[in-house]
């Protein structure tokens, strides 16, 4: 979709800022020390806020999803054809319709997005939980992927993470978490597994088969909790069920039953879990943590991988990048399957499936360990890894021959309604972001700049705006809602002018150039604290975003030294 004819439609201010030349350089010292050699890959096969992975599989194509809150277009999807090189090929909620988050807190929204193929009438289906607009429980379909969704039909049950399974005779079958009966709830986080017959023709669950088929998890006397993110698999005529267990922390993993039926009863595994890295020492190197949530599928190489999630803390241990999709080899030779090396240190490079070339970062694939993203915003179609905040950014964005122009809204971005943001991921715990800014604010009220968003109430803004006749570069910290002023700084404009910001690990440091070479700091280097989960709480990873509003409330001021 071209952006160029958008401001039709929307009255552009005079001044709006552009950008451009916005280069993002990935700096991890772990991929320094780990340089790839011939036949190897990272994992993960995708870094930044990528949770929650499903995949499925069609011939020769997979297609993988993930959770996505409240970020606009939802539900990014990507194509590969062999588990290691990855296309994004746009997102599966990209309209209004499908996607209601506009007065929704950024960790609401869209939770556990499950893909399916189904055979047996050649239709790919995509349910999910939708935590905003009315939805709740959703699916939506396609004959092709690359050719969008239809609009979602809304599903008559409770509970979260439904996944769909097709079994070969054509039947069809909903599997999802929800909370025990009424009265049977026996501690915090006590929550079930639970079936549903599924209607293909009517696209609903058909009332009065639902049936609980795990009941808090492996071992009820244990107290397990949140089992949850299930999958129904089929192998050698048995249905093996995969649910994560633990939570989406540190206690996080992989667990697997088997029945004769898809309807159960259903057995643990005796060696569960399958997959977890909570058994670890803390303090061990290069940590990958909270291993968990997982989808399995078959290789081409006709071995099975698993994708699942896992975080990456920076030094001081907390997650500021989010949770990142991960993959490993299964061991499917006996009758449970088994993630190889699921349970020990996970190493940041894998083994080429057999006769994979490594093409990661070319010819339009995903780039993964230490890269480089720049755009000059010269293409009429963004790149899918910009997104907005609860709205589309077609509302305020337009390409024109000097960059990208933002057309602000009256919104802060405090407030929870769409704002006038182009965001990407945080992808490094160490970084470094560069943008050039053409930009003459008319008011006080008036800012534009770059904003490291954790949530609404928890990131950093860092623009330019004016107050009298001068123009100044502000840089505010707001935590648990409540913002200060941190630096600032009056600066002469008379050209586009470059800022940046710097990450290392839990240090980030600001700074601008007017001349093109000499970046300025501006302030002392702060903490990345409240852009982690540890302090802001949430479901999301730290995004970079291209900010612009006329809504602005950061005003340069006297600092008390």
């Amino acid at each position: 979709m071209g952006l160029s004819g958008n401001s039709q439609h929307v009255k552009v201010a005079k001044n709006a800022p552009v950008f451009s030349n916005s280069v993002y350089v990935g700096s991890d010292k772990i991929y320094n020390d780990h340089p790839l050699q011939e036949g190897e890959f990272y994992t993960p096969i995708l870094q930044g806020a990528y949770p929650d992975p499903a995949i499925t599989r069609k011939g020769e194509d997979y297609y993988m999803v993930h959770s996505s809150f409240a970020i606009f277009p939802g539900v990014p999807i990507f194509h590969s054809k062999d588990l290691v090189n990855w296309t994004q090929i746009g997102h599966v909620l990209d309209r209004t319709s499908q996607l209601k988050v506009h007065d929704t807190g950024i960790s609401a929204g869209v939770y556990a997005p499950a893909i399916k193929y189904n055979a047996n009438n050649d239709t790919f289906y995509m349910i999910t939980t939708q935590f905003a607009g009315g939805f709740g429980n959703m699916v939506v379909k396609t004959k092709d992927p690359l050719k969008g969704w239809s609009d979602p039909h809304k599903l008559k049950f409770d509970g979260i993470d439904p996944s769909l399974f097709f079994d070969d005779n054509g039947k069809a079958y909903v599997v999802h978490n929800d909370a025990p009966d009424k009265g049977q709830e026996l501690y915090q986080g006590h929550r079930v597994i639970k079936i549903w017959d599924y209607d293909l023709e009517k696209d609903q669950v058909v009332a009065g088969t639902d049936k609980i088929i795990v009941n808090g998890g492996v071992d009820l006397s244990k107290k397990p909790i949140w089992i949850e993110a299930p999958h129904i698999y089929k192998k050698n005529g048995r249905y093996y069920l995969m649910c994560a267990e633990g939570g989406t922390g540190g206690w996080h993993s992989e667990v697997i039953f088997v029945s004769d039926n898809p309807r159960g009863p259903y057995t643990p595994a005796p060696n569960n879990p399958i997959l977890s890295q909570r058994y670890l020492s803390p303090n061990r190197a290069n940590k990958v943590d909270w291993a968990g949530h997982a989808d399995l599928v078959e290789g081409p190489d006709g071995k099975y991988y698993g994708v699942f999630l896992g975080i990456r803390p920076n030094e001081m241990g907390r997650v500021n990048i989010g949770r990142e999709t991960f993959i490993l080899p299964v061991d499917w030779s006996g009758e449970f399957p088994v993630f190889t090396n699921g349970l020990v240190p996970m190493e940041p490079k894998l083994k080429m499936p057999a006769g994979v070339k490594n093409k990661t970062g070319q010819e339009g694939f995903f780039p993964n360990g230490n890269f480089t993203f720049t755009d000059n915003f010269t293409s009429d179609k963004l790149d899918y890894r910009w997104v907005g905040l609860r709205g589309p950014r077609e509302a305020f964005v337009a390409t024109t021959k000097k960059g990208l122009q933002i057309n602000p809204l009256p919104v802060n971005i405090k407030e929870v309604k769409p704002t006038s943001t182009l965001f990407h991921r945080q992808q490094h715990n160490s970084f470094t972001y560069t943008i050039t800014l053409d930009f003459k604010p008319a008011s006080e009220k008036e800012l534009a700049g770059i904003t490291l968003l954790q949530s609404e109430k928890f990131n950093y803004v860092y623009g330019l705006t004016r107050k009298d006749k001068d123009l100044y570069l502000v840089l505010e910290r707001t935590e648990k809602g409540v913002s200060r002023i941190i630096a600032s700084t009056k600066i002469e404009v008379k050209k586009p002018i470059q800022l940046r910001v710097k990450a290392d690990g839990d240090n980030y440091q600001f700074s601008y150039a007017t001349n093109g070479t000499d970046f300025v700091k501006v302030g002392e280097t702060v903490s990345g604290d409240i852009l982690s989960t540890n302090v802001a709480g949430g479901f999301t990873g730290a995004m970079i975003g291209l900010y612009a509003t006329s809504a602005n409330d950061a005003h340069p001021q006297k600092l008390i030294q």
